[in-house]
């Protein structure tokens, strides 16, 4: 990602100015439902297929059945290993990681923040305050 413009004589007073950014933080921490993130399996649903013939097959087959508590039809294939349909809308066996973007206005440039920061929830409402702000630029300088 490049670097911030920062030109080298700003014309105004820093509070003059107003920087917009979108912050996300690294995607560790927060597990989150398979519908927020776009999940496939949870929109088209998935088929497990699972080797009885093991110890791990067995298992993994013994856990869907009676601990997954997820919906699902079994039956077997012509080479013998069972298969698990889960039906869409239900959260997969995943663990979808993500964390939030932050879409932030504040007061200020890069010489410093002045007045108050404000975090939109959406980013459907920081697009619309960038293109307020914008027209509002965009009227002064057609002033003069």
């Amino acid at each position: 990602m490049g670097q911030p413009f920062r030109p080298n004589d700003p014309r105004m007073p820093v509070e003059a100015y107003q920087t917009f950014s979108v912050k996300s933080r690294p995607d560790r921490a927060v597990k989150t439902v398979c519908e927020r993130v776009g999940c496939k399996q949870w929109r088209h649903g998935w088929e497990s297929l699972i080797d009885e013939s093991t110890q791990l097959g067995r298992d993994q087959a013994a856990w869907i059945r009676t601990q997954s508590r997820r919906t699902f039809r079994e039956q077997r294939n012509a080479v013998g290993l069972t298969v698990f349909r889960f039906e869409p809308y239900q959260r997969c066996f995943q663990d979808h990681q993500t964390m939030p973007e932050k879409y932030v206005v504040r007061g200020g440039d890069w010489r410093g923040v002045v007045g108050k920061v404000r975090v939109h929830q959406r980013p459907e409402d920081w697009v619309e305050h960038v293109q307020q702000h914008m027209g509002l630029l965009l009227d002064e300088r057609n002033k003069g």
